[in-house]
């Protein structure tokens, strides 16, 4: 990139001698040397555009891309309309950032305003933000907006996504609130356990459910509820977007906040990202949502008008007093996101979910005719835990899938997966990858029999 610097070095040296300093080395001697990098960072030599470009590709080509997937754990395989990709990838949208002038980005911010009206609408709470990074971020933020001076202990259930427990832990340590872990059982949260935790703790500030839970299992989303509430905590309700277009929204549940990736709003897995974080939340609680708000006002004609509002946030005042360090947005992830709600608007979503629900079943009941047996006997959505016979190998299950072209599960232990079906898995993949398990796990009795 040296030569798209827009200066040449006698301007550099100009501009240092402006400031004071001889040269860069004394710029930056404020630095402690421990913690200067010293050496060379021996990078290549320039390539030819045409280099670069077959470079690029030898390197994509390491990469396995799998045509079935059976994977879920907080990313899902999902179809996505064909208009999605057109109206997202238009120049205006790809190039906007964040619209301060509204008078000239009117389009960006009704198309975040839209993103935010659905988002409220799919969850039943009152006001959404233009969305951060991801859900384990959402999830974080949601976290440092119920504390306060009286209330700072953070409950997490051990039933959440591990990602997002450690993205949320990570978030208190830096700002020293303590976190719980609520136990498990049976593969949902144990209400015993913790309501009896909050009886003892007057300083709970909010308890983290996700819905469904990592083991795809709907908690008791009513019991929590009165739990949390009865111990003047807040709830917040880590939410599956499809799953929210056929179950009860989180307004229904009582939740103050609800949060969750909308990574399966239009946006392709692409290796893990980018994806969106969406955050709504209840009306007595909207002055504390972070990031950017647009909201719908009208201008000195009369007209239908959209500005950024709520701005003396973070992003204006004194680190030490904002409550959250969020100055951006994923705007494009979010109309991506917008476009996807609209193109398959309430109906299609709900047919999704309920395609998912059907082939989740069809999927652990054949796995289940394969030696793997269903870990909970409760109530699911689209993903479920299996338990393989004693002395099989998960490993070595989905080894043997991956060799035919499928991902299946993610494994939890020697003998668990976490196993995930959508609208895109057909029944004869459901049923080759059901085959191809039975012959694994026969195979592994027959080796120790033969032991």
């Amino acid at each position: 990139m040296g030569s798209y610097v827009p200066n040449t070095r006698d301007e550099q040296r100009e501009m240092l001698q402006e400031i004071g300093f001889a040269d860069f080395e004394e710029m930056f001697s404020q630095i402690p040397k421990e913690v200067r990098f010293a050496h060379s960072l021996h990078l290549p030599e320039g390539m030819s555009e045409q280099g670069v470009i077959r470079r690029m590709e030898e390197l994509a080509g390491k990469n396995k891309v799998f045509r079935h997937i059976f994977r879920g754990a907080g990313a899902y395989n999902h179809y996505i309309p064909a208009i999605v990709d057109s109206v997202a990838s238009k120049e205006e949208f790809v190039t906007a950032y964040t619209p301060y002038q509204a008078e000239i980005s009117q389009g960006i911010l009704q198309s975040i305003f839209e993103y935010q009206t659905m988002i409220c609408e799919l969850t039943g709470m009152d006001a959404a933000n233009a969305s951060v990074y991801d859900g384990a971020t959402a999830a974080a933020e949601a976290a440092a907006m119920c504390r306060d001076r009286r209330r700072n202990t953070v409950y997490l259930s051990e039933t959440a996504n591990p990602q997002v427990i450690q993205v949320i832990k990570t978030y208190c340590f830096g700002s020293g609130a303590p976190v719980v872990m609520v136990p498990e059982k049976d593969g949902a949260t144990d209400l015993k356990a913790l309501e009896a935790m909050l009886k003892e703790d007057s300083q709970a500030a909010c308890v983290y459910i996700q819905q469904p839970n990592y083991y795809g299992i709907l908690e008791d989303g009513d019991a929590l509820e009165s739990i949390i509430h009865g111990a003047g905590a807040k709830y917040i309700m880590g939410c599956n977007p499809i799953a929210l277009a056929v179950m009860k929204t989180p307004g229904e549940y009582g939740a103050d906040i609800a949060v969750g990736d909308g990574q399966p709003l239009g946006m392709p897995l692409a290796f893990g990202g980018p994806y969106l974080g969406f955050m709504a939340a209840r009306s007595d609680m909207m002055r504390k949502l972070p990031g950017r708000i647009v909201g719908e006002t009208t201008d000195s004609r009369g007209g239908r008008a959209f500005v950024l509002t709520l701005q003396a946030r973070e992003q204006h005042i004194r680190r030490e007093k904002a409550s959250s360090n969020i100055c951006s947005n994923q705007a494009l992830c979010a109309l991506r996101a917008g476009v996807y709600m609209t193109a398959m608007g309430a109906e299609g979503m709900a047919r999704a979910a309920a395609s998912c629900i059907s082939k989740a079943r069809y999927l652990r009941d054949r796995l289940q005719e394969a030696g793997l047996a269903p870990k909970y006997e409760k109530e699911f959505f689209h993903e479920f835990v299996t338990v393989g016979p004693e002395g099989t190998d998960s490993q070595a299950i989905l080894g043997v899938l991956e060799a035919e072209g499928i991902l299946g599960g993610l494994p939890l232990s020697e003998r668990e997966i976490l196993w995930c079906a959508t609208e895109m898995n057909t029944k004869e993949e459901m049923d080759q990858t059901a085959a191809i398990v039975k012959a694994a796990v026969s195979g592994s009795a027959d080796d120790r029999q033969g032991r």
